[in-house]
Formats: C-alpha cells, structure tokens, sequence
C-alpha cells in the first residue's frame, strides 16, 4: 500500500491517482485495468466538478445580475435561496417532456446529447495542474477547434428537427455567427501556436512557465478577439441573438422543455467553463502563477483563475445589452477579422526575428509585449475611425427613434429657482 503522504499530497491530486493505480497493479489486475480505472476516475472527477460548479454559479450569477440590476434575486428556496438551482433541476425532472408531433423525433431526441457531449469532450484535453489532464494530445488546441465546431451542427439539426419556424430562424441565425466567429477563434489560437511553438495545450502553459510570462501580455489583440468569439459561441449576452426572447421566442430549443431543455441550458454552462479552462491555460498560465504554485496546489489556482474569467461573462451579461444579428456579423467580418489577420501577421514577424535573430527572451518578450499592446490599442482605434464609427453623427445622444413614433418627451418640472 502507499504511503500516506502520496495519497493526501494535495499539491497534485495526479499523484494520489497514480499511488492508487500503482496499487492495483500491485494486486496481479492484467495491464488494461488501471488504464480503464484511470479513465473512469478522470470522466467522474471531471463531471462531479462540473455539476457543483454548475449549481454554484446559477446561484451566484442570479444574485449578482440581481444586485447589479438592483434587484434581489433568488431568496426563497433554503437560507437566501441557496437551494434555487436544486430546485429548480427537480422541475425540470419532473416536467413533461413533450415532443412536437411533426417533428423528427429521431434527431429531435438526438440534438440535446448531440450539443451537450462536445461541451463535456473538450475538457478530456485540458490540464488543470502538472500531469492532471485526460489526454495531453501533441494537437490539444486543434483538437478544441475540432470538438466545438460540432456544435454547429447540433444547433441546426435541433432547430431544423423541431419543425418550428422559429426554431429554424434561430438555428440559421446560430449556423451564420458560429461560423463568422470560429473563425476568429482560430485566428487568436493561432498566434498562441506560433509563440509557443507547439499546439499541445501542457506544452504552452510549461512555454509561460519556463519565460515567466503569461501570454496576455504577448497578445492581448487575441485574447479579446478570443473572449468575444467565445461569448458567441457558448450564447452568452449579448450574443445571445440565437434565443432571443423578445424577437423569435427561445431560438433553437423553443419545442423543448423538461429534461431536453435541461441539457441545453446544462450545455450552455459546460461550455462556459471550457472556454474559461481554455482561457486560462492558454493566457493565464495555466497552473502557474510566477512561483506561487510553489505554495498553493497548481490546480486551486487554475480554479481561481478559471472562475473570474467565467465571472467576466456573467458581467457581461448583466451590463450590455443585446446586439441586432447584423451588428453582429458585421461586427466579426468587417472589424475583428481583419484585426485579428493583422494581428497573426506581426505574431509570426516577432517570431522570425525573436529565433532568427537569436534574441534572448529577457530582451526580445517585454519588447513584443510591449509592441503588442500598443498596437493593438492603434489597430482598434485607428479601424473604428477608418469604419466611421467614432465619428460625431454616429455616436447616440438622445433617444429620437421612441419621438418619431409619438412617444411623450418627458420634461422635468422647474425647480424653485426655475431651472429645469
């Protein structure tokens, strides 16, 4: 048997793992068990994180959208509604789970596991701390574009199968911004690659280990351009044009309901903090944080990292309104498509000099992070200004478009000094 201090090392729960696989082989099991059990640990550790995760953040981004939209929030179910998401995973079991009687049942049961198994996949790829990853493929950040571009097509098939009009508007509306999007995310991942000469995803996080440097601060063109993709594809406000309530009912999944709509809405999530997990291994550092996972287990610190970058998208959600779906493919085709291009043009360039000129990284990073911020901060103000949308006419000062359709112009009373 082990000894305690390799179960209990919380520092790497990888080698409390490992000790337990070690034993098994101890007791004679052939070689495909601890290969199997290893698996089995893994998926389970992984989907129980998840779930808590899950019921966690409902919580909290409903009590937070509520203070910031001056509202209370979820506080009946349990001591200031802490038990809300339970209760609500409970109706969601219980509700019936109709399916239309002109849709294609095969494919509108289907659609559900088909959109919710790619947001639980990718996480197979992803390192929380030092040898804790599924699978450390050597095409880890292909392998995320590969999974999520499936996504796409389960939008389609659970729109298209419902045989609702809206159901389709939504899906086509989907189809066209994840597509426009994917895009851009592949543009911003591509410059992680060339920095870090590999696409395993362990690979960059020891690349900003060993040069004590995080890639946000080498390209941070990509990584906004990266969130913003990401808000597309996971649905999040204000991208959220494919389910738009006020305009085509609940988009896509508007025939679900029970169990079925439980998916989609657990799916929404997973894929929030995959792309949250992707974020901080390919931007944050990962596990790393200049020394201090010396102190503090690798995989507590990629929690925390990964939990305020999925706050980031609950801000957002509770601050920016919805954008109209040609502000949004405009948006992608017209402005950051052409950022993002230049910005994997300067990346390579910076590359080539950087091993070309055999540079040392203590001169040739901070110069690129700084040449970097700059320039992104001039591509975005300079392309807004050559689009014309920082000239004076375009800017909203007032609402008129309410007045022109006989709305009442409220003005305020006079004051006792007659100002009104």
């Amino acid at each position: 048997m082990p000894p305690l201090a390799e179960w209990y090392d919380l520092r790497d729960l990888g080698n409390a793992v490992g000790a337990f696989l070690d034993w098994i082989r101890d007791q004679g099991a052939p070689d495909w068990v601890p290969y199997v059990v290893s698996g089995v640990i893994g998926i389970l550790a992984i989907l129980v994180w998840l779930l808590l995760s899950q019921l966690s953040f409902i919580w909290i981004e409903r009590r937070v959208i509520g203070r910031m939209q001056s509202r209370i929030g979820p506080n009946r179910v349990g001591p200031r509604g802490l038990l809300q998401p339970i209760a609500d995973t409970i109706k969601l079991f219980l509700k019936e789970a109709i399916t239309n009687r002109h849709a294609d049942r095969p494919l509108f049961w289907a659609a559900p596991i088909l959109i919710f198994l790619p947001a639980l996949t990718v996480f197979a790829v992803i390192p929380f701390g030092s040898g804790m990853s599924l699978a450390d493929l050597n095409v880890g950040v292909l392998f995320v574009i590969a999974v999520s571009s499936v996504n796409t097509m389960a939008v389609f098939v659970a729109g298209w199968a419902s045989n609702n009009k809206f159901a389709l508007l939504g899906a086509m509306r989907t189809v066209a911004m994840l597509i426009s999007y994917e895009l851009i995310q592949v543009l911003a991942l591509l410059g992680i690659a060339v920095f870090a000469g590999s696409m395993r995803i362990g690979a960059i996080v020891d690349w900003q280990s060993h040069f004590n440097t995080w890639l946000l601060f080498l390209q941070p063109l990509a990584l906004v351009s990266f969130i913003i993709a990401s808000s597309v594809e996971i649905g999040r406000s204000p991208m959220d044009i494919s389910e738009a309530e006020s305009e085509i009912v609940a988009g896509y999944h508007t025939e679900y309901s029970g169990i079925k709509f439980g998916f989609f809405y657990t799916a929404e999530y997973f894929a929030g903090f995959a792309i949250s997990a992707i974020t901080v291994a390919l931007y944050l550092g990962g596990w790393t944080a200049w020394g201090l996972e010396e102190w503090v287990p690798g995989w507590l610190l990629f929690l925390a990292k990964l939990y305020l970058v999925f706050f980031l998208f609950v801000w957002t959600r509770g601050t920016l309104p919805r954008l109209r779906i040609d502000q949004l493919m405009a948006f992608a085709w017209k402005f950051l498509l052409p950022l993002a291009l230049v910005n994997v043009l300067v990346t390579g360039a910076e590359v080539l000099i950087w091993r070309e000129g055999d540079l040392s990284a203590g001169l040739a990073l901070p110069i690129f992070g700084i040449v970097n911020a700059a320039l992104a901060v001039a591509l975005v103000i300079g392309w807004a200004t050559f689009m014309g949308h920082l000239r004076p006419e375009r800017r909203a000062k007032r609402a008129v478009l309410t007045q022109e359709l006989g709305a009442i112009y409220y003005r305020r009373p006079a004051g006792p000094l007659g100002e009104a």
